[in-house]
């Protein structure tokens, strides 16, 4: 959260450590009352909502250093379901010292704020995705995000397992669980990845941006320097 020592050793005192929840085990349940917020410390969880016709729907895969259950604040109750894909060891604050914690460490209103305005970002790139890109951009824009954060958790930017199966991947992304499975083959016979069951490797990040159409900000810094001086 980019708090300071003492504000991380006063924080430390409203934490109750490495809860652990096996693959399959549900975090918390749609409408149940908000009660701890939860930092993924390793293993991963994926959140998800069924729709009126009874479908599920996935909304989000997190990975660790991730915060889930804050979007259960503003009624107080968990609007989604949150359920371990592996063996998850996470942290949890109970929603009763929110208030305390503010008191305490004032910079923690500003971080919370950062933390959901990133999950804003997140929900408009979610809405763009699905609507506007193909299959095969999809999967590419799914894979760079997820290195993306990695990276900013100090992680390998360019090796990690997908803990989801194909299946949730293509729920997630709105496409069919065969049409994932063939795009990814088709990324590794184009050199663009290597595919080993869940191991992921990006091999190519350069065609694969290509492919999502993302803007490249080492490209853009570049252009200026390309661009002649004007004459005065």
């Amino acid at each position: 959260m980019g708090l300071n020592c003492a504000d991380s050793v006063l924080l430390d005192r409203y934490v109750k450590r490495k809860r652990i929840v096996k693959r399959g085990q549900v975090l918390y349940r749609v409408g149940e009352e908000f009660a701890h917020a939860y930092a993924i410390r390793s293993g991963s969880v994926k959140t998800c909502i069924s729709t009126d016709d009874g479908r599920l729907q996935i909304t989000g895969f997190h990975i660790p250093g991730e915060l889930l259950g804050l979007n259960a604040v503003d009624e107080n109750r968990y609007n989604c379901e949150a359920v371990a894909l592996e063996t998850t060891s996470v942290c949890e604050i109970s929603a009763s010292c929110f208030e305390e914690l503010a008191r305490q460490i004032p910079s923690m209103h500003y971080q919370m704020l950062r933390m959901m305005s990133r999950e804003v970002k997140h929900n408009q790139k979610l809405m763009l995705l699905l609507g506007k890109k193909n299959a095969e951009e999809r999967l590419a824009t799914y894979l760079l995000n997820l290195s993306r954060r990695f990276a900013m958790r100090n992680f390998s930017s360019t090796q990690f397992n997908l803990s989801m199966s194909r299946g949730d991947i293509g729920n997630y992304l709105g496409i069919a669980e065969e049409t994932v499975s063939r795009t990814l083959t088709r990324f590794q016979e184009e050199g663009m990845i290597i595919c080993e069951r869940r191991l992921i490797i990006l091999k190519d990040v350069k065609r694969l941006s290509g492919i999502a159409r993302e803007f490249n900000p080492a490209i853009a810094q570049v252009i200026p320097l390309l661009r002649p001086t004007p004459r005065l």
